[in-house]
């Protein structure tokens, strides 16, 4: 005997671009039983009925009743097709009751900012010369690895990395960067915020006090933040990190933020005497040296600055560097290298919080690196943002009629210009962007008053054309005489 059919069912299906017959009734099926139209235990026609009632093929329909039993909406018995009887929620959810469902309270400490995608725009910090970048050598190094992949390379590979990138970084950062390692102690991140994120989970607890440089990376107080450390601003001075008596007694440090090589955003090169006394009063109350040499490899006048780690042996320092600046941000490749001590210790947690991705990538980079591209290519670099920043040094001075204190020293992708307490940064970074520029305001970099107002300028990016015209903007803006 026929079973009643729901009038839901009934209306006629049609053709419907980029949906086919049998989603259509799938979704008609599943929409009612969500919204109570067909009732928990109700009977549905046979599949015989409804597809001559609809004008389908059966199969439409047994295809729709196999889906809609396999996702638990529908059950068979001797009687037929019936509703899954299940708990629907009461009463729909707004959007505003699900604003005040709870969150962690960590996210509070996060500043409400919206992001802005300044992407490659002129005068942002930190990025490289992206056109400049040799893409054919890339694409050469990673079709190598591809037309000799075996299927193996496709699946997750070692937690800590690909063991030649990490045999060949070991060699690359003792002979450049002075670090005194081996390739066990390396691990290969997603850039320099997981290894920072890595850092704090496994090396601080929270409530534990973190220092942090003031002004200092906005990246590295996220992390600390998001481990629900206790940030305590240092003061940065014209030697770098500068903690007082006073710091070590009233809150001394589980962890401690530091550039050393080229504080950011200021420039300063931390003196030897300064960074000897920094390890050793982090030996004596146990604290962890996080060294972020973030863009030691561009150094225009004299021998590069060697890293912080390599000055003693077992330091209580953890190195950190990535690819972002040196080749690409898009490669997401970054790495950390941690004490000989802490290596086995450390090894079962790594091996549980990463998951060995980017093999390709990888061993594309190894190539790179072996093959003499990557040290032409920093060689090039480096003669390239050497006269960007002789540029916008000149330029800026030229623009405003005077000697300016630019900060960012010899080294590094950006420059900072000061400015009098009487100027907003802020508002005149925005005023830059409107007009295709992407300066960061330096007040951003504080944690907690009083702010030096100011204007970090990149030029890794920025042409000589584009540097020019944003001088002369800048120079509109501040009422500057050129």
């Amino acid at each position: 005997m026929p079973t009643e059919i729901p009038p839901l069912l009934l209306a006629p299906l049609a053709p419907v671009t980029g949906t086919t017959l049998q989603q259509q009734l799938y979704q008609r099926i599943k929409q009612g039983i969500l919204q109570g139209q067909l009732a928990a235990g109700a009977v549905l026609p046979g599949t015989r009925q409804l597809a001559s009632e609809l004008q389908v093929s059966r199969n439409t329909v047994l295809n729709v009743w196999t889906q809609l039993q396999a996702e638990g909406y529908l059950m068979s018995d001797r009687q037929g097709s019936r509703v899954t009887p299940l708990a629907l929620p009461a009463g729909q959810v707004d959007d505003d009751t699900l604003t005040r469902w709870p969150l962690a309270k960590r996210i509070d400490v996060f500043q409400r900012r919206p992001w802005v995608d300044t992407g490659a725009l002129p005068l942002r910090p930190g990025i490289p010369a992206l056109n400049h970048f040799p893409v054919a050598a890339w694409r050469r190094a990673l079709s190598q690895v591809m037309s000799h992949t075996p299927p193996q390379l496709l699946g997750y590979g070692d937690p800590l990395g690909d063991a030649e990138l990490r045999t060949a970084l070991a060699q690359h950062l003792r002979i450049t960067r002075g670090v005194r390692c081996d390739a066990r102690q390396i691990v290969i991140t997603e850039g320099v915020q997981q290894a920072l994120m890595l850092c704090v989970t496994l090396l601080s607890n929270p409530g534990d006090p973190g220092w942090i440089e003031e002004p200092g990376y906005r990246g590295a107080k996220a992390a600390f933040r998001a481990g629900e450390l206790n940030l305590i601003p240092i003061p940065a001075d014209h030697q770098g990190l500068a903690p007082q008596p006073g710091h070590w007694k009233q809150a001394p440090p589980r962890l401690i933020y530091t550039t050393p090589t080229h504080q950011y955003p200021t420039g300063a090169v931390m003196s030897a005497a300064r960074r000897l006394a920094l390890i050793a009063a982090a030996r004596q109350h146990r604290a962890w040296i996080i060294e972020d040499d973030y863009d030691g490899d561009f150094h225009y006048h004299g021998d590069p600055i060697m890293a912080m780690q390599g000055m003693t042996d077992n330091a209580p320092v953890i190195y950190l560097g990535s690819f972002s600046k040196t080749l690409f941000p898009a490669l997401r490749i970054g790495f950390m290298v941690l004490p000989a001590p802490l290596v086995s210790r450390l090894t079962p947690a790594l091996h549980q919080l990463l998951r060995g991705g980017n093999r390709p990538e990888q061993q594309a980079l190894t190539r790179f690196i072996l093959s003499g591209d990557y040290r032409r290519h920093l060689g090039k670099m480096r003669r390239l943002y050497r006269q960007r920043q002789e540029l916008l040094r000149s330029e800026l001075q030229r623009a405003a009629g005077q000697s300016l204190p630019l900060l960012g020293g010899d080294s590094g992708l950006h420059l900072v210009l000061p400015l009098d307490s009487h100027h907003n940064d802020a508002v005149i970074a925005c005023q830059l962007h409107q007009a295709g520029f992407a300066p960061a305001a330096l007040s951003e970099f504080y944690l907690a008053e009083p702010v030096q107002q100011g204007l970090v300028m990149g030029y890794g990016n920025s042409s000589d054309t584009q540097i020019i015209a944003a001088t002369r903007q800048l120079s509109r803006i501040l009422s500057w005489p050129g």
